[in-house]
């Protein structure tokens, strides 16, 4: 038994590690793309980077659903041959237009991996032991961003752009394979498609997703305000519509869990917060310290070693002694190595970067399982599959409104072909720039630590004790259930 799931764990994180890398391994490799491809622009192929989180974005809790359906082991093995025939066709592509839609492709397999992933541990795991198994599939969701930054860089400088997507065919069929043989199925909903909520949904995400993405490519006008704002005000029809099916999309009802909506809210705000400080870092190594794109984001390596190797760990506390606690705490120590990135200067030590690497990625090793396993076992059995995927959901978009915030703020401060270049490591600034670059960077630190901040106190709301008898429970086998209170039960373990 012990062995099959740690099999089930490995095929999990393999998927998740993959995806997840996917989302940034493509930064370091745009200028060589753009020059491997006639008449292709800077702007054209950003397109490569934006698709894949667009699409991650709008469709994992639709996918999620997908999962409660028609089974979470069947969607997640199809999503792996996807994501592999994708990765294939897109180091195959011939221009640059080819090489966006099998982006989007690759973006659809990882949907179905990543929505269901969550639900996958929390069907073969009791709850005493789910924040250790999230503690290492935290790892996957985690450092792949950071890790995809650094291995962009290796892969097109060693053996050239092509290869960041082969690599992939290799690993996704071992990760598919063991898939294939220990993930079963849950037991199939009876529930049919919400197909009047899911298109709802998808232009509230699709309208938000490609407004913010316009903001970050032309800065603020008229027409992405009007995208964003007609985005949000279908929230209202989407309300009026789940509360009149009879299977919704997202069962409504569960929200009023303030234990769910909490954490949800503080994985939101966490992502958005979070992810853009890694963006503002590399802009800060490459733009004003003149550093490599490939220096530049080994820098920021440590923190994530260091979360890859403590999350299983701080999973395990979770379990024990509650995971809003831990989580609140993991709050807490981002927070304060984001606050050490404010005292960066033109000809600051290098090891200040480090050190708040070190800090905050402590403190992802604490959230990051943590608020998984509180979000789960918050969630009724039955939408485990739809949970899962809108957690996935939040985070994707969290992904993409910190490349907006990053990109946004710097644009304010230097032009924004400079910031786009600056990103990317195609150019350096000289100092009266770089002094007034400093000042748009440390504004979007501030805004961070405040988006951050937040997240916390959302966490600290939820934030309470389990009853010791919990932890001592005998449930073992897969997919078990407290007969009648499983609901009740499961939230005393947040």
């Amino acid at each position: 038994m012990a062995e099959r799931r740690g099999l089930i764990l490995l095929s999990v994180l393999i998927g998740t590690l993959m995806s997840a890398i996917d989302t940034t391994i493509v930064i370091l490799a745009l200028p060589t793309i753009t020059g491997s491809f006639k008449n292709a622009s800077f702007i054209e192929t950003i397109w490569v980077i934006l698709i894949y989180l667009l699409v991650l974005a709008v469709l994992t809790t639709q996918m999620g659903r997908l999962g409660d359906i028609f089974g979470r082991g069947r969607i997640f093995n199809i999503g792996f041959l996807i994501f592999i025939t994708g990765s294939g066709l897109a180091g195959l592509s011939p221009t640059v237009d080819f090489l966006i839609a099998f982006r989007a492709l690759q973006g659809f397999g990882a949907v179905l991996i990543q929505a269901n992933s969550s639900a996958i541990v929390a069907d073969h795991f009791p709850l005493g032991e789910r924040g250790k198994a999230f503690g290492i599939t935290s790892m996957g969701w985690n450092i792949g961003g950071t890790l995809g930054i650094v291995l962009g860089g290796f892969i097109t400088t060693l053996i050239g752009w092509r290869y960041i997507f082969y690599i992939n065919v290799p690993i996704g069929l071992i990760g598919f394979v063991i898939a294939l043989a220990y993930i079963k199925d849950n037991k199939k909903s009876e529930t049919k498609i919400d197909f009047i909520g899911t298109s709802i949904l998808f232009a509230i995400l699709a309208l938000i997703a490609y407004g913010a993405t316009d903001i970050a490519g032309h800065g603020f006008n008229l027409d992405n305000l009007i995208e964003i704002t007609a985005g949000i005000l279908m929230i209202i029809p989407f309300i009026v519509a789940e509360s009149m099916v009879k299977s919704p999309l997202i069962q409504l009802s569960a929200f009023r869990e303030r234990l769910l909506s909490y954490s949800l809210l503080a994985a939101t705000l966490q992502a958005v917060g979070y992810l853009s400080v890694v963006f503002i870092l590399i802009m800060y190594l490459q733009g004003i310290r003149g550093f490599s794109p490939l220096y530049a984001s080994i820098l920021l390596v440590p923190g994530y070693v260091l979360a890859s190797f403590l999350a299983p760990l701080m999973g395990r506390y979770a379990d024990r002694i509650g995971a809003g606690i831990v989580a609140t705490a993991g709050i807490f120590f981002m927070s304060l190595g984001v606050l050490v990135y404010l005292f960066l200067g033109i000809g600051t030590s290098i090891y200040v970067v480090i050190l708040g690497s070190v800090i905050s990625g402590f403190g992802g090793s604490m959230f990051w399982p943590s608020n998984s396993s509180s979000v789960m076992s918050s969630s009724p059995r039955e939408l485990y599959g739809s949970i899962s995927g809108l957690l996935r959901t939040l985070s994707n978009m969290g992904t993409l409104l910190s490349y907006v915030i990053t990109i946004t703020v710097a644009a304010e401060t230097i032009p924004r072909q400079a910031a786009y270049e600056v990103f990317l490591g195609k150019y350096t600034l000289g100092t009266t720039l770089s002094k007034s670059f400093l000042v748009g960077l440390h504004s979007a630190l501030i805004v961070s630590i405040l988006l951050l901040i937040i997240a916390g106190i959302f966490s600290l709301g939820r934030a309470k004790k389990p009853k010791p008898q919990m932890w001592g429970q005998s449930n073992t086998e897969p997919g078990w259930q407290q007969p009648s209170q499983t609901d009740q039960e499961m939230k005393r373990g947040v």
